[in-house]
């Protein structure tokens, strides 16, 4: 090809992906960031209040990259000497910072934050990767769980609605270039290709999860955010692990009542506690719509404790009671400002048994810890 000109140029085609390897390691970096702060980040407001937007920002300790220090003060350090000292010689020491009062504003620097965002799906996924529900069973009667269409085989005959493209197509062309043109021209009923496919069934054991908040006088904007912040993320952790969890929510101060989940997360109320009556309509719903034989039944009561004394005896052979049907029952007590001498916690001291775990939160950070407290799925389940 006379007459023509060909310019060859060669390029380091590493240099074009080397801003999406920084990008990708910096996720990376982010995703680990995130996963070392979860127990500050899962109580985070603006997840808990999110409206259901996909996007949330969570707040997390800014990354230390690669840079120099620079000496201000042209101050010495460890480590220079002078050329003339000997083995054993302490060339320099730093001066050490004083932290008591009356020193006066410091000059440190501080510790930055900066928030990043995550869908609410990548967070829960990271929230819920070891969490699963303890003692689960295959009970008499497994509910029908889901079913679906799986395509396990190609072949030769099949419906049209059916038809492989892609390897109908690459028939074609193999079947050209065997004869040596290579390329598509044609597709010949020989060419086709169709899948198969087979329904699927999969079956699991059926389980309720009652999930059980006190609402009374005592408990305050503090007391109920934590345990709006645990049954927040226990209900998104039921629904995004199973298919077949049902979840009745019943709230209470004196008198306990069943409420639809938005009542549950934005009602509050006043007045006295006793907490001997959610156990009390546990156990009728239980009588009344889950037979034990048929269903893996789960407990789970958040207070602050605040009890009424005489309420307590009451509460212990409810819970007992509760224990010979459920898989699991939890107690979370969340200690708030105020420290009560007398506390359900203490009563619950005296109940001995395997499938009952309880747990304290005395800040925000705690709702984590409980979550993976309660939905451990290890035989070790002794009470904190």
């Amino acid at each position: 090809m006379s007459g023509s000109n060909f310019i060859i140029s060669k390029e380091d085609w590493s240099l074009h992906r080397k801003g999406e390897i920084d990008r990708q390691r910096h996720q990376e970096k982010v995703r680990e960031a995130i996963k070392k702060n979860l127990a500050d980040i899962v109580s985070e407001e603006s997840i808990i209040m999110h409206d259901g937007r996909k996007m949330v920002k969570v707040p997390i300790r800014s990354l230390d990259e690669f840079h120099f220090r620079f000496d201000f003060g042209k101050q010495k350090h460890s480590g220079q000497g002078d050329g003339k000292s000997k083995q054993g010689d302490i060339i320099y020491s730093e001066p050490q910072q004083g932290h008591g009062k009356g020193k006066g504003a410091g000059d440190e620097p501080g510790i930055d934050y900066y928030e990043t965002d995550i869908t609410v799906d990548e967070l829960a996924a990271m929230i819920f990767e070891d969490l699963g529900l303890p003692n689960l069973e295959q009970k008499r009667k497994p509910e029908l769980a889901s079913e679906s269409v799986e395509f396990k085989d190609i072949r030769k005959k099949g419906i049209a609605g059916n038809i492989d493209r892609k390897r109908t197509i690459m028939e074609a062309i193999k079947r050209s270039s065997l004869k040596g043109k290579p390329g598509l021209y044609e597709i010949t009923p020989d060419d086709l290709r169709y899948k198969t496919w087979e329904v699927t069934f999969k079956y699991e054991s059926s389980a309720v999860v009652l999930a059980m908040m006190d609402t009374s006088g005592s408990m305050g904007p503090f007391e109920k955010y934590i345990a709006r912040s645990f049954f927040f993320w226990m209900v998104r952790f039921l629904r995004t692990k199973y298919n077949n969890v049902q979840i009745v929510f019943l709230a209470h101060h004196t008198e306990a009542k069943e409420t639809s989940e938005e009542e549950f997360f934005t009602k509050g109320a006043s007045g006295g506690t006793r907490c001997s009556s959610v156990y009390k309509l546990a156990l009728e719903v239980i009588e009344k719509r889950y037979s034990p034989q048929d269903y893996n039944i789960y407990a789970f009561h958040f207070s602050d404790g605040d009890n009424l004394a005489s309420d307590n005896e009451k509460c212990i052979k409810q819970l007992n009671a509760l224990l010979k049907v459920c898989n699991m029952v939890g107690y979370g007590e969340i200690e708030g400002p105020y420290y009560y001498t007398s506390t359900l916690r203490t009563a619950f001291k005296r109940i001995q048994n395997q499938k009952f775990t309880c747990v304290t939160i005395r800040d925000k950070s705690g709702v984590y810890p409980a979550l993976k407290k309660f939905f451990t799925q290890t035989p070790d389940r002794a009470k904190t």
